[in-house]
């Protein structure tokens, strides 16, 4: 296989030895590049002979002299220079198969793709990898990889997956670990399926391999999951006895190991009544992207934000923000240490109830442009409505059910501001007066 080259950045390295777009890149240093692993991983000696075929079908054998890291200049179709890779599974708590129907079509696609894991820290299942692709990690070693792995018993995995090769796969994560990657975990715990003894069996195993971190993850379940296999979703019991399972393992690796290693998302500990853990029980928020110590890191990063300040009892002015019914009071809470310096400051946290979905998903990241319309029509929202990035596409304009911002600043006839994820960020706005 080869990959076709887009353009050429003018008085690049390439360039300069007359490589051009349309040109084909067969080879780097005799090692065949396939896609974007291949390439990043051999362009990066000083050294290098490049094998390319021109538009008429003729090569040209190319040698280059480069500083190690410096870019060749060489651009491509895709950022993965081929197609992404789809899931081959059908996950019984997957949350794409229980997405309603008539959304844009990106939202449907199920990506399980090991190059996303290395670029983009995205979660993959094994099931996809090749044994090129599995060799490929090792030789590379590429680390951390990301591994969903829900469960280690075979039999179970297959079961939850929906996939005869799921249990096979997970002798990947043994290689990778033999290999000395750093592996990091996710378990989406569903309740009467994988938690109970099943979980200490997965925690076990992954102790076994040396892990680097696991999170463990409520499911979430809609109202759109017609003919799709009974799930549950966890209450203030469940909740607390799988919290206590994971806090158990968390507090003997810390022991053996002096790492906690496994963390529960913060829904569990809100879904079970419970408070959440202090900034250092998070040993530098490791699964932030699972949702584990999000509320923690929030309230930490006002208060540092807030330390830099003097206050000022004249700033006067009222903002509104949004988030989950989830996070709620965590996240009022964290924002009335603001009106400890800005007392005039007035802030109302609105929760807003997931309706698109059905009610049951109550995290902040999926609430959707039509729920804060309906829900804030009529509402005391002041001189602006924040709204954390979370909520939006990546490209910060889109809502999960296709709602804009812009949308939401028409019917609300409010000014809305999309503040990135941090405490300092939200502390910044919210003393902005516009």
């Amino acid at each position: 296989m080869s990959v076709t080259i887009k353009d050429v950045e003018p008085g690049s390295r390439a360039s300069k030895k007359g490589v051009s777009g349309g040109d084909v890149l067969i080879s780097i240093n005799g090692n065949e590049i396939v896609d974007v692993l291949d390439y990043r991983f051999y362009q990066v000696n000083k050294k290098l002979e490049l094998e390319i075929q021109k538009p008429d079908g003729k090569q040209r054998h190319i040698k280059i002299k480069k500083d190690e890291y410096e870019e060749l200049g060489l651009e491509f179709d895709t950022y993965l220079m081929d197609k992404e890779h789809s899931c081959r599974n059908k996950c019984i708590f997957c949350f794409i198969d229980q997405l309603p129907g008539g959304m844009r079509e990106s939202l449907y696609f199920k990506d399980d793709d090991s190059r996303l894991s290395f670029l983009f820290g995205n979660y993959i299942t094994l099931t996809n990898l090749t044994e090129h692709e599995i060799s490929r990690i090792i030789k590379m070693h590429i680390s951390p990889i990301n591994v969903s792995v829900h469960t280690t018993n075979p039999e179970l995995r297959c079961k939850m997956m929906n996939n005869r090769f799921a249990g096979t796969s997970l002798d990947a994560l043994r290689r990778f670990a033999e290999a000395g990657l750093s592996i990091n975990c996710q378990i989406v715990a569903c309740p009467g399926i994988n938690d109970g003894d099943e979980l200490r069996r997965t925690l076990t195993d992954l102790e076994a391999l040396g892990v680097g971190c696991v999170a463990v993850v409520p499911v979430g379940l809609t109202r759109y999951r017609e003919k799709l296999f009974k799930l549950t979703p966890y209450n203030a019991e469940t909740a607390a006895q799988t919290l206590d399972i994971i806090e158990e393992y968390g507090d003997r690796f810390l022991e053996k190991y002096g790492r906690r290693t496994v963390y529960a998302a913060d829904e569990f500990y809100i879904k079970a009544g419970r408070e959440l853990p202090k900034p250092e029980y998070y040993e530098g928020y490791p699964a932030l992207e699972n949702g584990v110590g999000l509320i923690t890191l929030q309230r930490e990063e006002i208060e540092f934000a807030l330390e830099e300040l003097e206050g000022d009892g004249s700033l006067c002015h009222t903002v509104s923000v949004a988030c989950g019914e989830c996070p709620y009071e965590h996240f009022r809470d964290n924002l009335s240490l603001i009106n400890e310096k800005y007392p005039n400051i007035k802030i109302n946290v609105y929760k807003i109830k997931n309706n698109f979905f059905g009610g049951e998903i109550d995290v902040t990241g999926l609430v959707t442009g039509g729920d804060l319309i309906e829900q804030l029509s009529g509402r005391e929202l002041g001189d602006k409505l924040l709204i954390p990035s979370c909520m939006l596409r990546f490209e910060g304009d889109i809502f999960l059910d296709d709602t804009s911002v812009d949308d939401v600043r028409r019917k609300l006839n409010i000014n809305v501001r999309v503040t990135e994820n941090s405490g300092e960020a939200l502390v910044a706005e919210i003393l902005k007066k516009d």
